[in-house]
């Protein structure tokens, strides 16, 4: 083997030496120095572009298709993926990946596929330090280290910082999903689970109102225990769940109702709040309780999909304008209107406005003015005084407005006045509005207001100068005489219009005949309202003297007289209000 390679070696060198000599190589020639062309390079690859090229993410490019977030997980970012292989969505269980990727399942495929996506660019280094972070769905995943493991809620991440040009995916072994939503009960259903509310269940299903308290809300509810309506008196709960007192138990159930949602947080002591009746609760704090009406409210807010429910351990009834005034403590109105035997009339049909003054208000009055009142003998002039605190109909705050002038149920006119931001009803301040009963309102005044006769009328309504004439031709006493009277009352700015110095003039006592003719001029004696003023074409007046009454479409004339302002009644007649001073004739 030796001697062979020997021979083939010496062959080779032998052959060498016999090979014709090799041409001179070609002189080398300089050329210009090639010029530097760009290079492509590939376009940086987005994260839907990596998950596409890579080959194990099929499933999740798929459904990231289904779910129109191609764009989505293309754009700016920068976004953090936990990127599920095809091996985590086999493991789902047999049939979820198709029935997730169809049309009618694309909310809750966007859901998943969100619950994936962190907002940001979060590192390996920097997923180990955190214990969660917040996904694009908007709830959170966890992050668990177990020595060099780490997980994200029980997927595994099996390979980090993949980077593309709008974020990072770290790949996972498990398709993560998010926690179901908690199914909360409406509030029908809870009380039914529940098992403490048969009998308001019961009543709700006799009164038609399930419908009502299944719907969207939102509702608080102040639910009466089946003890709290055992202690209805006997037979009332069989009485109001007959078919014929469908009306009366519907009333009741609605009271326990506030619509909108009232926490226990927002309750304050004194608070009134609108039931679903459209009538008046009324909140309590004392000692740590709290009350609803007469119920103490035993349990707070038990949440349902459409509201709240607080249980209460008593039934509450609605409230008329007597109960409402009985419970929240107006004592002496209450006594007064007693003595009066004018229970019955504000416990009846209405509806009624009550102006309502307080205990304190009661006090203001002149000493012994209540205790002579609340006498027999004096009971026609205290129901009058009650009677000019109430107007007959529904008067809301917001139908109140500056200058507005209401006929009380005496039948005698309520001034009404808005100064800055507080509300009058003659001298009395309006303080608290709006109680709402089942026959009317109550708004609550700081001083008892009094009937006004028309001399009281026109002080009180700042007919100055006409009560400076009234005074110094000594008529005071005529005209807060019985009547009844009518007056046709010239306003301040009707005296200024006469010639200058006549009034002063006039004032002097020695002109009293004049001036007390001339306001005499301005009375008739009789009640005349606007209704029939107009029928007239003239009136006699206590001078002996006629006033000619015009009327030219919506305007009427006394003499030459406009009358601006009609109907003001007083205890002994009525003021129309005019704009010039009537003067008799010669």
């Amino acid at each position: 083997m030796r001697n062979f390679v020997l021979f083939a070696l010496l062959a080779t060198l032998v052959l060498a030496a016999c090979a014709p000599a090799a041409p001179a190589a070609p002189a080398v020639v300089p050329t210009a120095m090639p010029m530097n062309t760009p290079v492509p390079t590939e376009a940086p690859q987005t994260i839907v572009d990596i998950a596409v090229a890579d080959g194990r993410f099929g499933t999740l490019v798929a459904a990231v298709q289904a779910a129109g977030l191609v764009e989505t997980l293309s754009g700016e970012g920068p976004f953090t993926v936990f990127a599920p292989t095809d091996d985590a969505f086999a493991k789902l269980p047999a049939g979820t990946l198709e029935d997730l990727l169809k049309p009618e399942n694309k909310q809750m495929l966007t859901d998943i596929l969100l619950y994936h996506v962190v907002p940001g660019s979060v590192k390996a280094a920097d997923v180990v330090s955190l214990t969660e972070a917040a996904t694009a769905l908007g709830k959170n995943v966890s992050v668990k280290v177990e020595g060099d493991k780490v997980y994200i809620n029980d997927a595994m991440v099996i390979i980090t910082d993949i980077v593309a040009s709008n974020g990072i995916i770290h790949v996972v072994d498990t398709v993560i999903l998010p926690p179901a939503e908690e199914v909360k009960l409406d509030i029908v259903d809870l009380a039914v689970a529940n098992g403490s509310f048969e009998t308001l269940v019961a009543a709700v299903q006799a009164a038609g109102l399930v419908e009502t308290l299944k719907g969207e809300g939102p509702f608080t509810v102040f639910a009466p225990t089946d003890e709290a309506f055992a202690k209805l008196p006997e037979g009332t709960v069989e009485t109001l769940l007959k078919p014929e007192n469908k009306q009366m138990l519907t009333d009741i159930l609605l009271y326990h109702v506030v619509p909108g949602s009232v926490p226990a947080a927002d309750v304050s002591d004194g608070l009134i709040a609108d039931s679903a009746l459209g009538t008046s609760l009324f909140f309590k704090v004392d000692m740590g309780k709290v009350y609803i009406n007469e119920a103490e409210i035993v349990m707070t807010d038990v949440e349902a999909s459409n509201g709240i429910i607080h249980v209460i351990d008593t039934v509450i009834l609605p409230k008329d304008i007597v109960d409402a005034a009985v419970f929240n403590k107006f004592d002496t109105l209450v006594a007064a209107v007693q003595a009066a035997e004018l229970v019955d009339t504000l416990k009846g049909e209405g509806p009624f406005t009550v102006f309502a003054p307080t205990n304190d208000a009661f006090a203001k009055l002149p000493e012994g003015t209540l205790d002579s009142l609340l006498k027999p003998e004096n009971k026609q002039q205290l129901t009058d005084i009650l009677l000019y605190h109430v107007v007959p109909g529904s008067v809301p705050a917001a139908d109140v407005s500056d200058g507005l002038i209401a006929d009380s149920a005496l039948g005698t006119s309520l001034f009404f006045k808005v100064d800055m931001d507080k509300v009058y009803i003659n001298e009395a301040e309006i303080i608290v509005t709006d109680i709402k009963t089942t026959n009317g309102i109550i708004h609550v005044i700081d001083t008892v207001i009094l009937p006004k006769d028309i001399v009281d009328a026109a002080v009180f309504n700042k007919f100055e100068t006409l009560a400076a004439a009234l005074t110094a031709a000594e008529l005071i006493d005529t005209l807060k005489g019985e009547g009844p009277f009518t007056v046709f009352a010239p306003t301040d700015e009707a005296f200024a219009k006469l010639p200058a110095g006549t009034l002063d003039t006039l004032l002097k006592p020695e002109n009293k005949k004049q001036l007390t003719d001339i306001l005499l001029y301005h009375v008739v004696a009789a009640n005349v309202p606007a209704e029939e003023v107009v029928n007239l074409t003239e009136a006699a007046t206590v001078l002996g003297k006629n006033v000619t009454v015009k009327v030219e479409g919506d305007k009427v004339y006394v003499n030459d007289a406009q009358v601006v302002i009609v109907d003001i009644k007083a205890t002994n007649g009525i003021i129309h209000v005019i704009d010039t001073v009537l003067l008799p004739p010669q």
